[in-house]
């Protein structure tokens, strides 16, 4: 494979993969979390209130938040929006250090080869840390149910 063909189908295309993934996760923590605070400050504002669907309103709010949180740590939506983040940035870094031979590639004879190195290498850990962090995610929520 030459230079221009990994680096355009396989490294930006990893950036772009990485990058669009970090900010689904980041959209979903935030909205989430978001809902979060708004349902904990109704709750409040209701106990002034007192009328006759207090009770049932409150124990919805309260239930929203429980849903709310469950979800971020279901689907680890704070831990893989940094992941996915660092590795975007990572892979982006290496890019641009490759390109103008700076870094690691200054004095390299064989810089395309230590680049296609380092980035699959940076490519394989983020494939293991990402079945790390599903495998803690279910062994919790099996705990939960025990």
């Amino acid at each position: 494979m030459k230079k221009e063909e990994y680096i355009h189908q396989r490294l930006d295309d990893q950036i772009h993969w990485y990058d669009k993934k970090s900010k689904k996760h980041q959209n979903w923590y935030k909205y989430l979390k978001i809902a979060e605070i708004l349902l904990g400050t109704v709750i409040p504002v209701l106990t002034l209130l007192k009328f006759y669907y207090f009770d049932i309103l409150v124990t919805l709010c309260s239930s929203l938040i429980l849903v709310c949180e469950s979800f971020i740590a279901l689907y680890s939506h704070k831990e893989n929006w940094i992941k996915y983040r660092q590795t975007t940035e990572t892979l982006k870094n290496e890019k641009y250090m490759f390109l103008t031979l700076s870094g690691v590639y200054k004095d390299e004879t064989t810089p395309f080869i230590l680049l296609v190195e380092r980035c699959e290498t940076i490519i394989s850990s983020e494939n293991i840390n990402w079945a790390n962090l599903q495998t803690d995610a279910k062994n919790k929520e099996d705990k939960a149910h025990d």
